[in-house]
């Protein structure tokens, strides 16, 4: 079943909004005070150029390597397969992270600390697994459902927290100084990743061309109606508390409403991790097989969907595991998807015809250049899986070349094997 403008609307929102409203107005305001509006505002008008570019390109380039394939169009493919590792093997750094956001709401809700978190993302991954395992007509339907609820819920809890704000709480506006304000547009990276995750799923649409940039642009009115909202009415409602509030959804219900509303907002930000992780695992299922299908991953592994989407699932729960801090993994993710914009936007400029598009894509592409370099140091990572990606098709060529030389034994033997296998399959 294809997707139709609301079912990609959804995919779209749920990959952009995600984790990073439950969490990003508390991190944000942490280390720019109420000067982190403007942050909030810069990245919501970056999301305009940079969401057209990529509605353009997979309007006009419709496959499911998405960003991957525009490089590809672009540069040639160790460009692309350098592109596509960095964004394929984010996902299952990211889908940890993303879960711990929501983790630690249900922990305030029933205790329980990171044996809670951990659970948490289990079944949340569980979840998004079995949806698409059983193909995109289940992930579009229910991710619509999702953000139908998940937008109404938000747009109440602006509602009734909004008549307690003070608008005393924008002072001492920038506590730490204008500099704060690039700290965080780093921290709020995160929150915004998500542009291009839904690249991958333009050949699953009716009409890539019509309904892409139908879909993309109202996404980008209510992702950026909904981050903004939200933002301002923590920093007006919360005020300075809000720096340290693990759970500002929570706070802001509680004033607005006031009972017992933990529960409601820990429902809340598992079902935005679920849309968010949903989005991203669905794109990178097909990623992953595009990429084997284009020689940079080994087939037997990635080429299919489902055995893409298999080893996501096998490498989040290794992640877990791993000895790293939320913040320096959000990073990490970050750094990766702002190299995977910046490539991708430069790709843009070579394949978009001269036009408002290609004009967009300009304003887009210096745009994620100012964003790289605020990320800093955890960037280095994505060089460091661009490299991996280039040295893996360096070994494939030299195995290929070696293969083909001629021998004794394959002399005089060069008819095709009628049992040999397709070089790779793509559900």
């Amino acid at each position: 079943m294809k997707l139709n403008v609301a079912q990609g609307t959804a995919l779209s929102v749920g990959a952009v909004l995600g984790t990073g409203v439950i969490s990003m107005p508390a991190l944000a305001a942490g280390v720019a005070g109420p000067s982190s509006l403007v942050a909030w505002a810069a990245l919501i008008l970056l999301s305009a150029p940079l969401a057209w570019t990529f509605a353009a390109l997979g309007a006009r380039h419709p496959d499911a390597g998405g960003v991957s394939t525009y490089v590809r169009l672009a540069f040639g493919p160790r460009a692309a397969a350098a592109v596509g590792w960095c964004f394929y093997f984010a996902v299952p750094l990211g889908a940890p992270a993303a879960a711990a956001f929501a983790g630690n709401y249900v922990a305030d809700v029933v205790g329980g600390g990171r044996r809670t978190v951990i659970v948490t993302f289990l079944g949340i991954v569980g979840l998004v697994y079995v949806m698409n395992w059983f193909g995109l007509r289940i992930s579009g339907r229910v991710q619509l459902w999702l953000t139908g609820v998940l937008a109404t819920l938000l747009l109440v809890t602006v509602a009734t927290a909004l008549p307690h704000a003070r608008w005393a709480n924008l002072q001492p506006f920038a506590p730490h100084g204008w500099a704060g304000i690039g700290a965080a547009a780093a921290v709020l990276v995160w929150g915004f990743a998500g542009w291009e995750a839904v690249s991958s799923l333009s050949p699953d649409y009716r009409d890539p061309r019509r309904d892409v940039p139908r879909a993309t642009a109202i996404a980008v009115a209510i992702v950026g109606v909904l981050y903004l909202a939200v933002a301002a009415t923590s920093v007006l409602v919360l005020g300075p508390s809000l720096g340290s509030s693990a759970a500002p959804l929570a706070d802001l219900l509680a004033i607005g409403v006031g009972g017992p509303v933990r529960a409601a907002t820990a429902v809340v930000a598992v079902l935005l991790t679920i849309g968010a992780v949903n989005a991203y695992m669905a794109g990178a299922s097909r990623l992953g097989a595009a990429l084997a299908r284009d020689g940079a991953l080994p087939v037997k592994v990635f080429g299919t969907q489902r055995g893409s989407l298999t080893f996501v699932l096998v490498a989040s729960l290794g992640a877990v595991a791993l000895p790293v801090a939320l913040k320096t993994s959000m990073l990490l993710v970050t750094g990766c998807f702002t190299l995977v914009y910046v490539l991708g936007t430069a790709a843009a400029l070579r394949l978009l015809p001269p036009g408002r598009s290609r004009a967009w894509a300009g304003v887009a592409f210096v745009a994620v250049l100012g964003l790289l370099l605020l990320t800093g140091p955890p960037a280095l990572l994505s060089l460091v899986v661009a490299a991996g990606a280039v040295v893996y098709q360096a070994w494939r060529a030299r195995r290929s070349a070696k293969m083909a030389m001629p021998s004794s034994i394959s002399v005089g033997s060069t008819a095709p094997n009628p049992k040999t296998k397709p070089a790779c399959e793509v559900a």
